[in-house]
């Protein structure tokens, strides 16, 4: 199985995303169902919607949050396959864009 931080991702087209102040409400236009995300899930939701590497915000919310590397990567990893699972991402490969970023 790839990991999940190391996997580029889509956003679904039924997801419709506002800040609210540090968080994200994410709404799935397709079922009504609302997701919550938190400063750290906020940070990164930008980063898949700047189709970056999950991964490669590790080092910059490490420098800014007291978190542990590992806790952080679990964290993250945790959400990539809740957003997955609530059908608001899939992994680009499975869209059929040959555009994604190549690792």
């Amino acid at each position: 199985m790839p990991d999940l931080l190391q996997t580029h991702w889509r956003i679904s087209d039924q997801a419709v995303a506002n800040a609210v102040g540090e968080e994200t409400v994410i709404l799935h236009l397709g079922n009504g169902t609302y997701f919550g995300l938190d400063p750290i899930g906020t940070r990164l939701w930008q980063a898949l919607q700047a189709g970056d590497l999950p991964g490669s915000i590790c080092e910059s919310l490490l420098a800014t949050h007291d978190v542990a590397s590992a806790q952080l990567e679990a964290d993250l990893r945790d959400l990539l396959g809740e957003l997955a699972a609530n059908d608001l991402i899939a992994p680009a490969a499975l869209h059929g864009t040959p555009d994604a970023p190549q690792e």
